[in-house]
Protein backbone atom coordinates (compact mmCIF):
# COMPACT_ATOMS: atom_id res chain seq x y z
CA UNK A 1 0.00 0.00 0.00
CA UNK A 2 1.40 3.38 -1.00
CA UNK A 3 1.05 6.29 1.40
CA UNK A 4 -1.36 8.95 0.15
CA UNK A 5 -1.60 12.63 0.96
CA UNK A 6 -5.20 13.25 2.04
CA UNK A 7 -6.89 16.62 2.48
CA UNK A 8 -10.09 16.57 4.55
CA UNK A 9 -12.86 19.08 5.13
CA UNK A 10 -15.35 18.15 7.85
CA UNK A 11 -12.65 16.18 9.63
CA UNK A 12 -13.76 17.09 13.16
CA UNK A 13 -17.24 15.62 12.66
CA UNK A 14 -18.79 12.27 13.50
CA UNK A 15 -17.39 10.52 10.45
CA UNK A 16 -14.33 12.66 9.89
CA UNK A 17 -12.63 12.01 13.21
CA UNK A 18 -12.92 8.25 12.70
CA UNK A 19 -11.69 8.42 9.12
CA UNK A 20 -8.66 10.54 9.97
CA UNK A 21 -7.60 8.16 12.73
CA UNK A 22 -8.00 5.20 10.37
CA UNK A 23 -6.00 6.86 7.60
CA UNK A 24 -3.15 7.86 9.91
CA UNK A 25 -3.05 4.34 11.34
CA UNK A 26 -2.55 3.08 7.79
CA UNK A 27 0.37 5.41 7.17
CA UNK A 28 -1.31 8.18 5.21
CA UNK A 29 -0.43 11.86 5.60
CA UNK A 30 -3.59 13.79 6.52
CA UNK A 31 -4.27 17.52 6.47
CA UNK A 32 -7.57 18.83 7.84
CA UNK A 33 -9.32 22.18 7.84
CA UNK A 34 -10.42 23.14 11.37
CA UNK A 35 -12.02 26.04 13.17
CA UNK A 36 -10.33 27.71 16.12
CA UNK A 37 -11.00 25.60 19.21
CA UNK A 38 -11.54 22.30 17.37
CA UNK A 39 -7.88 21.28 17.20
CA UNK A 40 -8.01 18.77 20.07
CA UNK A 41 -10.61 16.66 18.26
CA UNK A 42 -7.91 15.37 15.90
CA UNK A 43 -4.69 13.40 16.44
CA UNK A 44 -1.48 15.33 16.95
CA UNK A 45 -0.06 13.75 13.78
CA UNK A 46 -2.79 15.34 11.64
CA UNK A 47 -1.66 18.59 10.00
CA UNK A 48 -4.14 21.38 10.73
CA UNK A 49 -5.23 24.38 8.70
CA UNK A 50 -7.33 27.05 10.36
CA UNK A 51 -9.86 27.96 7.73
CA UNK A 52 -13.51 28.33 6.80
CA UNK A 53 -15.03 25.44 4.83
CA UNK A 54 -17.57 27.89 3.40
CA UNK A 55 -14.75 29.93 1.86
CA UNK A 56 -12.44 27.76 -0.20
CA UNK A 57 -9.84 30.48 -0.61
CA UNK A 58 -9.11 30.19 3.13
CA UNK A 59 -7.44 26.84 2.57
CA UNK A 60 -6.83 26.59 -1.20
CA UNK A 61 -3.15 27.51 -0.94
CA UNK A 62 -2.47 24.29 0.99
CA UNK A 63 -3.86 21.99 -1.69
CA UNK A 64 -1.54 19.95 -3.89
CA UNK A 65 -2.42 18.13 -7.08
CA UNK A 66 -1.16 14.76 -5.81
CA UNK A 67 -3.59 14.77 -2.87
CA UNK A 68 -6.93 13.08 -2.48
CA UNK A 69 -9.58 15.55 -1.30
CA UNK A 70 -12.27 14.14 1.02
CA UNK A 71 -15.33 16.38 1.48
CA UNK A 72 -17.29 15.42 4.62
CA UNK A 73 -18.89 18.70 5.69
CA UNK A 74 -22.55 18.30 6.57
CA UNK A 75 -25.22 19.41 9.01
CA UNK A 76 -25.37 17.10 12.03
CA UNK A 77 -28.49 14.95 12.44
CA UNK A 78 -30.18 15.87 9.12
CA UNK A 79 -33.94 16.35 9.23
CA UNK A 80 -36.55 17.96 6.95
CA UNK A 81 -36.53 21.01 9.25
CA UNK A 82 -32.94 21.78 8.24
CA UNK A 83 -33.53 22.42 4.52
CA UNK A 84 -32.06 25.93 4.70
CA UNK A 85 -28.93 24.67 6.48
CA UNK A 86 -28.43 22.01 3.80
CA UNK A 87 -28.12 24.78 1.22
CA UNK A 88 -26.12 27.20 3.34
CA UNK A 89 -23.66 24.65 4.78
CA UNK A 90 -23.68 21.32 2.95
CA UNK A 91 -24.06 22.70 -0.56
CA UNK A 92 -21.96 25.82 -0.16
CA UNK A 93 -19.04 23.96 1.43
CA UNK A 94 -19.14 21.29 -1.27
CA UNK A 95 -19.28 23.81 -4.10
CA UNK A 96 -16.31 25.65 -2.62
CA UNK A 97 -14.41 22.37 -2.23
CA UNK A 98 -15.16 21.42 -5.84
CA UNK A 99 -14.07 24.85 -7.08
CA UNK A 100 -10.70 24.87 -5.34
CA UNK A 101 -10.07 21.17 -6.00
CA UNK A 102 -10.55 21.76 -9.70
CA UNK A 103 -8.25 24.79 -9.65
CA UNK A 104 -5.57 22.74 -7.86
CA UNK A 105 -6.03 19.84 -10.30
CA UNK A 106 -6.59 17.45 -7.40
CA UNK A 107 -6.02 13.88 -8.58
CA UNK A 108 -9.01 12.37 -6.75
CA UNK A 109 -12.08 13.80 -5.03
CA UNK A 110 -14.15 11.77 -2.52
CA UNK A 111 -17.64 12.93 -1.66
CA UNK A 112 -20.27 11.49 0.69
CA UNK A 113 -23.61 11.99 -1.01
CA UNK A 114 -26.86 10.18 -0.22
CA UNK A 115 -28.82 7.30 -1.71
CA UNK A 116 -31.33 8.41 -4.32
CA UNK A 117 -34.01 8.42 -5.51
CA UNK A 118 -35.58 8.36 -2.06
CA UNK A 119 -39.08 8.82 -0.64
CA UNK A 120 -38.02 11.21 2.12
CA UNK A 121 -35.57 14.02 2.92
CA UNK A 122 -36.16 15.65 -0.45
CA UNK A 123 -34.29 18.89 0.32
CA UNK A 124 -31.27 16.95 1.54
CA UNK A 125 -31.29 14.68 -1.50
CA UNK A 126 -31.65 17.65 -3.87
CA UNK A 127 -28.58 19.35 -2.42
CA UNK A 128 -26.48 16.20 -2.72
CA UNK A 129 -27.65 15.64 -6.28
CA UNK A 130 -26.63 19.17 -7.23
CA UNK A 131 -23.21 18.63 -5.68
CA UNK A 132 -22.76 15.38 -7.60
CA UNK A 133 -23.67 17.22 -10.80
CA UNK A 134 -21.11 19.91 -10.01
CA UNK A 135 -18.38 17.30 -9.48
CA UNK A 136 -19.23 15.77 -12.82
CA UNK A 137 -19.28 19.16 -14.57
CA UNK A 138 -15.90 20.06 -13.04
CA UNK A 139 -14.38 16.97 -14.66
CA UNK A 140 -12.91 15.74 -11.38
CA UNK A 141 -11.85 12.14 -10.94
CA UNK A 142 -14.17 11.26 -8.09
CA UNK A 143 -15.58 8.54 -5.90
CA UNK A 144 -19.11 9.24 -4.68
CA UNK A 145 -20.48 7.33 -1.70
CA UNK A 146 -24.26 7.08 -1.41
CA UNK A 147 -25.33 5.83 2.04
CA UNK A 148 -28.85 6.32 3.36
CA UNK A 149 -28.58 6.04 7.15
CA UNK A 150 -25.32 5.35 8.99
CA UNK A 151 -25.68 3.39 12.22
CA UNK A 152 -23.31 4.17 15.07
CA UNK A 153 -23.08 5.68 18.57
CA UNK A 154 -25.99 8.10 18.96
CA UNK A 155 -27.45 6.93 15.64
CA UNK A 156 -28.93 3.56 16.53
CA UNK A 157 -32.73 3.87 16.42
CA UNK A 158 -33.13 2.59 12.81
CA UNK A 159 -32.00 -0.85 13.99
CA UNK A 160 -35.68 -1.27 14.84
CA UNK A 161 -36.34 -1.29 11.08
CA UNK A 162 -34.00 -4.19 10.29
CA UNK A 163 -36.84 -6.79 10.24
CA UNK A 164 -38.75 -4.61 7.76
CA UNK A 165 -35.68 -4.29 5.56
CA UNK A 166 -35.18 -8.07 5.71
CA UNK A 167 -38.74 -8.60 4.50
CA UNK A 168 -38.60 -5.89 1.81
CA UNK A 169 -35.42 -7.36 0.31
CA UNK A 170 -37.26 -10.62 -0.25
CA UNK A 171 -40.18 -9.12 -2.18
CA UNK A 172 -39.44 -8.46 -5.83
CA UNK A 173 -41.38 -5.17 -5.98
CA UNK A 174 -39.50 -3.64 -3.02
CA UNK A 175 -36.11 -5.38 -3.26
CA UNK A 176 -34.26 -2.74 -5.25
CA UNK A 177 -35.41 0.15 -3.07
CA UNK A 178 -34.66 -1.73 0.16
CA UNK A 179 -31.12 -2.41 -1.00
CA UNK A 180 -30.52 1.13 -2.27
CA UNK A 181 -31.87 2.68 0.95
CA UNK A 182 -30.41 0.07 3.29
CA UNK A 183 -28.63 0.71 6.55
CA UNK A 184 -24.84 0.77 6.85
CA UNK A 185 -22.67 0.96 9.95
CA UNK A 186 -20.13 3.64 10.75
CA UNK A 187 -17.39 0.99 10.49
CA UNK A 188 -18.60 0.07 7.00
CA UNK A 189 -18.57 3.73 5.99
CA UNK A 190 -15.04 4.25 7.26
CA UNK A 191 -13.91 1.08 5.51
CA UNK A 192 -15.47 2.27 2.26
CA UNK A 193 -13.91 5.72 2.59
CA UNK A 194 -10.47 4.24 3.26
CA UNK A 195 -10.92 2.04 0.19
CA UNK A 196 -11.86 5.09 -1.88
CA UNK A 197 -8.79 6.99 -0.71
CA UNK A 198 -6.46 4.09 -1.41
CA UNK A 199 -7.98 3.32 -4.82
CA UNK A 200 -8.24 6.55 -6.82
CA UNK A 201 -10.31 6.32 -9.96
CA UNK A 202 -10.39 7.92 -13.37
CA UNK A 203 -13.76 9.44 -14.15
CA UNK A 204 -16.51 8.92 -11.58
CA UNK A 205 -17.18 5.85 -9.46
CA UNK A 206 -20.34 5.35 -7.38
CA UNK A 207 -20.33 3.35 -4.15
CA UNK A 208 -23.95 2.58 -3.29
CA UNK A 209 -25.16 0.84 -0.13
CA UNK A 210 -24.30 -2.73 -1.25
CA UNK A 211 -20.79 -1.60 -2.20
CA UNK A 212 -20.32 0.38 1.00
CA UNK A 213 -21.20 -2.76 2.94
CA UNK A 214 -18.45 -4.75 1.22
CA UNK A 215 -15.98 -1.89 1.66
CA UNK A 216 -14.36 -2.81 -1.62
CA UNK A 217 -16.26 -0.75 -4.17
CA UNK A 218 -17.32 -3.85 -6.09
Amino acid sequence: MNSTGVFVTGGTGYMGQRLIRALIARGHSVTAVVREGSEKKLPASCALIHGDVLAGDSYAARLASEQTFVQLVGVAHPSPAKAKEFVEIDERSAMEAIRVARAAQIRHFVYVSVAHPAPAMQAYVAVRERCEAAIRSAGLNATILRPWYVLGPGHEWPRLLIPLYWMAERISSTREGARRLGLVTIDQMIGALVHAVENPVEGMSIMDVPRIRTGSGS
